[in-house]
């Protein structure tokens, strides 16, 4: 069965298997003792931290491991806005961070800090002149991915961190999704990571923080860790982390550029053989590993349960497979359609075969759940056009309201309007998302009694 979700999760290597296995037998003691068993565990932990150093590109002492990517996350930001703040409270990030940003953000704001989201484009990618223009005088930190976990879209980070430099404002840079394709360029001060997204064990993060960087970690002090770790080391699953991230930094070149064109190929026939489909994402500066597309008229929980049925594992952004059913926060900021998404993240080793198999199988799959879900099949007929409508879709979940939409467009003369009722956060971010796919006019939102009034006038 074909796994095509490893941005979230990549199979545990073979060199990881093998490393923690041997730790096991080796790695148990306490590698603060000065005993023999003591030793032999310190001397693994040096050699793991001085691996993962020369993988990040920083000074062994500058990294410490954690408990996971976001407690690095978590620990970095809260420890660098203590650090530096005497300087102010103002924290900038952009609109795309992974939800461990977020919600140090929104942490730090509670305990009356202040954030400012850079928006991004709508590629997912920030203008470093933007990013510029939301640092302050009393902006304390920046926070900036290496590259984006739902799209796969590369930051500008060389360029971001050269002019957060030149404000004397520290960037902290979360390298989980792309780390084992390589260091990341630029001026960073702290850098974070994880090691189960390049098929180290989970349980095991990084945080790198530059020397000259003011840092006061949080918490209860701890003794391990430089003090910025808490707790006893999970030193078997440290040593497979570092050797695995060697491992796949070797193979990182090679298989980038053939996953890069598996990557290709899956971008240009998914919009050649699905109808109504929008490949989100920068299509140059990306990761050679990751897709992700948006299938009008299509519940996204309901065509991943269909892939999985066929024996794909995929995953999504979209609203209908979160718990709280709002849009991603990601392809909201970048104003993209956020129904019907798929993500697709190859793991090394992919062979051509399964990719070729899964574009024969999913164009079906969409057209089945199009079909179940009413979605038009072609432009409808307008015998009697109308001046204007208005589509209840009020306590309709996405994509119903834009299917809906779809439906009765036709049926209005051109330069007529539809609107559309709806109480889906969704449809705020999918209606205006449709309109630029089929070329019509999205007016804008007005109040309603419930919900909100989406007006849109038919072009063509």
């Amino acid at each position: 069965m074909p796994y095509f979700d490893t941005a979230s999760a990549a199979p545990l290597h073979p060199v990881a298997r093998q490393a923690l296995l041997a730790a096991l037998d080796e790695g148990w003691a306490d590698p603060a003792r000065l005993y023999r068993e003591g030793r032999r565990a310190r001397l693994l932990l040096d050699a793991a931290r001085e691996t993962a150093a020369e993988a990040v590109g920083c000074r062994p002492d500058e990294l410490v491991f954690t408990s996971s990517g976001t407690t690095a996350v978590h620990a970095g930001i809260a420890g660098a806005l203590s650090g530096r703040r005497r300087v102010g409270r103002h924290l900038a990030l952009s609109a795309v961070e992974h939800s461990s940003v977020l919600h140090s953000a929104a942490a730090h704001e509670a305990a009356g800090g202040s954030f400012t989201e850079v928006p991004v484009e709508r590629s997912g990618a920030v203008d470093p002149a933007a990013y510029a223009g939301a640092l302050r005088a009393d902006t304390a930190l920046a926070c900036l991915q290496s590259a984006n976990h739902e799209v796969g879209t590369e930051q500008p980070v060389a360029e971001v961190s050269a002019l957060c430099a030149e404000a004397g404002v520290p960037l902290l840079v979360d390298a989980a999704q792309s780390l084992g394709w390589g260091p990341v360029a630029g001026r960073w001060s702290l850098l974070t990571a994880s090691a189960h997204k390049w098929g180290g064990p989970a349980g095991v993060g990084l945080l790198a923080v530059r020397k000259g960087v003011r840092f006061a970690p949080q918490g209860p002090a701890g003794e391990r860790e430089s003090g910025r770790a808490p707790g006893f080391e999970n030193l078997p699953a440290i040593v497979a982390a570092a050797a695995s991230l060697r491992a796949v930094r070797d193979e990182a070149a090679a298989e980038a550029v053939r996953l890069r064109a598996l990557v290709g190929r899956i971008r240009s026939v998914v919009a050649e053989r699905v109808g109504d489909v929008e490949v989100v994402g920068d299509p140059e500066r990306r990761l050679p590993h990751l897709v992700t597309f948006s299938c009008l008229y299509v519940d996204g929980e309901t065509l991943l349960h269909e892939l999985d049925r066929h024996g794909f594992s995929v995953s999504s952004g979209s609203s209908c497979t979160s718990s709280t059913l709002e849009p991603s926060h990601v392809l909201k900021a970048m104003g993209v359609l956020s129904e019907g998404n798929v993500r697709v993240s190859l793991p090394m080793g992919t062979a051509e075969a399964d990719v070729d198999r899964f574009l024969d199988v999913l164009p079906g799959v969409v057209a089945e759940v199009r079909e179940r879900l009413g979605a038009p099949v072609s432009a409808p007929p307008s015998p009697a056009p109308v001046a204007s409508l208005v589509v209840d879709a009020l306590g309709r979940r996405c994509p119903i309201p834009v299917i809906e939409l779809a439906k009765v467009i036709g049926e209005v003369p051109v330069g007529a309007t539809v609107t559309v009722l709806a109480d889906d956060e969704a449809a705020r971010l999918d209606i205006p998302a449709w309109c630029e796919m089929r070329e019509q006019e999205y007016v804008g939102e007005e109040p309603a009694d419930r919900g909100s009034a989406y007006v849109v006038r038919r072009l063509s």
